[in-house]
């Protein structure tokens, strides 16, 4: 027996998850098999192939924003947690403090500069390998620093007076020199073949030169040497190459009767700008029974424009005006992304790491099921 096809009309009506004034209906994925009785629901290569689609709406270099279309939300969850915690950069993890009368303690400056984010070639990361650190039972079971897993920095500022400082000068960064260490006051050295992959603008530097250390005084100093290594967002936070990474799904608006005059300049203010806009009521459609427009030719109307810009805020919900003129919903397979990168990488090669980490997951899940297989 050949299964059953459902119409195009009722796919669409399985894709959007129902947004009422005081619940959400229609959540949970039905497009698998045996949960419609006499279909077909098989995943399929091509047909996933057909139906996929990325979209960007924004592409800077720290931040990007774009559309995943025709994916599973388990799908869609995976790329943005590995995004935060899977995909690995450079971090100052060891701090060797040989001198600071600052009046911040070594502890607490050693946070300040491992929270720091770094960037340099990303050609030299992929060719860096892991750190290994020595565990409480075993301290010899670490890796030792070499220049194919541990990248050198030194912090060294001493604060002098300014003998060219104006009479009566208040301000200490006039008064005196160095009064603030700021994170362009740190230094790379390269040692080994870190001077063939981190040079020129791929040199290992904070992405923000002006994000502030500590403040000095005369006759106060820091000297430290910083080690940095590879690390993922699992293992800390300062490890994670992003500021941001979300997902939400796409709203959907419909207007199932006519909203006219003041109704419709009242419910486009239930709205961000841009989503609902008005339009007047052409001569055609008043003059089409059944229409709800007849006689009302030049009236305003309002018309979706752009859902993408919606928030779903339920504000229209609440108007008995709008009662039965309006369904809201969100459309469960249109992930729209928004990821904002710390600076280690460009916010849409970010994405591709994730793509790649992942396919390495199933790589290994696979392997790990063939064994079992054997």
């Amino acid at each position: 027996m050949a299964p059953l096809i459902p119409s195009q009309e009722e796919l669409d009506r399985r894709r959007i998850v129902g947004i009422n004034p005081e619940t959400v209906t229609n959540i949970p994925s039905t497009d698998f098999p045996g949960h419609w009785p006499g279909e077909s629901h098989e995943w399929n290569l091509e047909t996933f192939r057909d139906g996929f689609r990325v979209e960007f709406h924004r592409n800077d270099p720290f931040e990007s924003s774009f559309s995943l279309i025709g994916l599973d939300a388990s799908i869609a969850n995976a790329f943005r947690r590995i995004l935060m915690a899977e995909v690995p950069t450079l971090a100052i993890e060891y701090v060797f403090v040989h001198n600071n009368t600052s009046v911040i303690q070594d502890e607490v400056l050693a946070s300040r500069l491992g929270l720091i984010p770094l960037k340099g070639s990303v050609e030299g990361l992929n060719w860096m390998r892991w750190f290994k650190k020595p565990t409480e039972d075993d301290p010899e079971s670490g890796s030792t620093p070499a220049d194919y897993n541990t990248i050198v920095l030194r912090l060294d500022v001493e604060c002098t007076e300014n003998p060219n400082a104006a009479p009566g000068e208040d301000d200490p960064r006039k008064l005196y020199k160095n009064a603030h260490v700021y994170a362009k006051d740190i230094t790379f050295h390269p040692v080994g073949r870190q001077e063939q992959f981190f040079t020129g603008d791929g040199a290992i530097q904070p992405v923000n030169p002006d994000i502030l250390i500590a403040k000095l005084r005369p006759g106060q100093k820091i000297d430290m040497e910083l080690h940095c290594i590879k690390g993922i967002g699992a293992d800390h936070a300062k490890f994670s190459p992003v500021a941001t990474a979300t997902y939400r799904l796409m709203p959907d608006i419909k207007i199932l009767r006519p909203i006219i005059g003041e109704d419709a300049k009242k419910f486009a203010k239930c709205f961000p700008k841009g989503v609902v806009e008005l339009e007047p009521v052409t001569s055609r459609e008043a003059a089409q029974k059944g229409s709800e427009y007849e006689g009302r030719a030049g009236e305003m109307k309002a018309v979706v424009r752009d859902p993408f810009k919606d928030t779903v805020s339920r504000e229209c919900l609440r108007h008995e005006e709008f009662q039965g003129k309006v369904k809201l919903g969100r459309i469960r397979d249109h992930f729209i992304f928004n990821v904002e990168s710390t600076g280690q990488f460009e916010s849409d090669y970010l994405f591709l790491e994730s793509v790649k980490v992942l396919k390495l997951k199933c790589a290994r899940w696979k392997r790990g099921l063939t064994d079992l297989m054997r």
